[in-house]
């Protein structure tokens, strides 16, 4: 199951507000995507929240998008910076990625506008499987919250 930003931000929004604060807070971030031969490969990406969607915007015939364009699966981690300024915590997204190669609907959604890319490029709106967030509490205890579609978040504990 799987779903986009605008509904896990109607179900979760403290989550989400969260995540996105994260992502914001630094402009390159790390995309997991799978090689041909099944192996992982993580290269940087810039990444926008726009019209409740979550988008990725790439280079023509990067190996990223390749990759997802064979294999729409990904993993998605918030930059964590230098380590000390982790107060939102480490937030990763895992799912799909939708190649959108219509014109319209690219410059309609205000990425271009946004984010004035390269021509050509290559546009991926994302479908959600899961949001995790990990940080301490009271200096003392890791939580991790997941999310994944039709459930709640749970949160584990542990000192």
């Amino acid at each position: 199951m799987h779903t986009n930003w605008a509904a896990f931000t109607a179900v979760e929004p403290e989550l989400a507000k969260t995540v996105e604060e994260r992502f914001a807070a630094y402009t390159h971030h790390v995309l997991a995507t799978l090689r041909k031969d099944g192996s992982p490969r993580t290269t940087g990406l810039e990444v926008r929240f726009l019209d409740g969607e979550l988008w990725f915007g790439m280079m023509p015939d990067s190996l990223k998008a390749l990759d997802l364009r064979r294999d729409p699966r990904f993993a998605l981690q918030a930059n964590p910076g230098d380590g000390t300024g982790m107060g939102g915590g480490d937030v990763r997204i895992g799912g799909r990625a939708v190649e959108i190669a219509d014109d319209d609907t690219r410059t309609r959604r205000r990425y271009a506008e946004e984010v004035e890319p390269p021509e050509p490029f290559h546009l991926f709106r994302t479908e959600l499987t899961e949001v995790v967030r990990t940080y301490v509490e009271d200096g003392k205890y890791l939580v991790v919250q997941v999310w994944r579609p039709g459930e709640p978040v749970r949160a584990l504990k542990r000192t």
